[in-house]
């Protein structure tokens, strides 16, 4: 995708040699010496998951159109098609894991509501640390010695690790647990939200297909993301229109039909209605925050 700030590489999951398991275990210091050209602060987008820890060091990250500062204990959840960037992790240090959608099944709910950073406290760090060696180590003797692979023992490390790194927030009181009726419910509704919002953008066409009605789509919504169904949905199409202006030279026109508006201007009023000003207005100052290195 281009536009003034130039190209948002799309990658691919491309395993290394002997890392053909779903996962592959590096750290920031690797990631560096791999990218010489310093490529990692371009905009990218993913298809696959890029979870890392901060053991030491500080630096600053881009997610979605928010900044974030790199200290000691940050933790970093890049989910497929988020556009992200390392803005400067010349000082990180810390273990960094991709793995493909899919390797890590029933964290939907997780994904939705984790932001793309976060904060551990000394405690935490510490025990995330030793379960990231310990998928470390079973990844490296996976690659060298392949009749010690196990990719459920991998997948169920990476669960143990992502778990204990979660944010407290997502183990709340109030918070819909795994496993619940409302969970289920809410994975449900967030992947099919995900395959159709650029046609669907009523929570009724959602209930309609599910065999739900909009109620119980709306409890499940707000027990698993804090949020009403209809503001979820809004949300997603939200962020892939202002991905869309940011990262690509469509006209306002282009976009509202990418996202399936029949006009301009309905687009131009729910673009309006979430952040106070329209589409092509928020392009511009967007772009000359960008060339001010904001």
């Amino acid at each position: 995708m281009e536009n003034g700030h130039g190209a948002v590489r799309q990658l691919r999951y491309l395993p290394a040699i002997g890392s053909a398991y779903g996962v592959e275990v590096l750290t920031f210091a690797a990631l560096r010496s791999m990218d010489t050209q310093r490529r990692r602060v371009q905009p990218q987008r993913p298809d696959f998951h890029v979870f890392a820890l901060v053991g030491s060091g500080s630096g600053t990250h881009e997610a979605d159109f928010r900044d974030h500062q790199l200290t000691e204990g940050g933790a970093v959840w890049i989910r497929p098609g988020m556009v992200h960037r390392w803005s400067d992790i010349d000082a990180c240090d810390g273990p960094l894991i991709l793995f493909r959608p899919g390797f890590l099944p029933g964290f939907t709910a997780s994904e939705a509501t984790t932001p793309a950073c976060w904060q551990l406290d000394r405690q935490r760090l510490s025990l995330a640390l030793l379960a990231a060696e310990h998928l470390g180590r079973e990844h490296s003797a996976a690659a060298h010695t392949p009749r010690l692979a196990s990719p459920a023992l991998l997948s169920h490390l990476l669960a143990a690790l992502i778990l204990r790194a979660l944010p407290d927030t997502s183990h709340s009181t109030g918070a819909a647990q795994p496993g619940s009726r409302h969970t289920e419910v809410f994975r449900t509704y967030r992947a099919t939200v995900e395959e159709h919002f650029t046609d669907w953008h009523r929570v009724a066409d959602y209930a309609q297909a599910l065999g739900y009605d909009v109620r119980t789509l709306t409890r499940a919504t707000r027990a698993a993301a804090g949020t009403g169904a209809k503001a979820f949905l809004d949300q997603r199409v939200l962020l892939e229109a202002k991905r869309l202006l940011a990262h690509t030279d469509l006209p306002v026109g282009g976009c509202a039909r990418r996202l399936g508006f029949r006009d301009v201007g309905n687009f131009t009023t729910f673009f309006r209605r979430q952040v106070t000003m329209g589409p092509a207005a928020w392009r511009a100052a967007y772009s000359t925050a960008g060339t001010r290195g904001v």
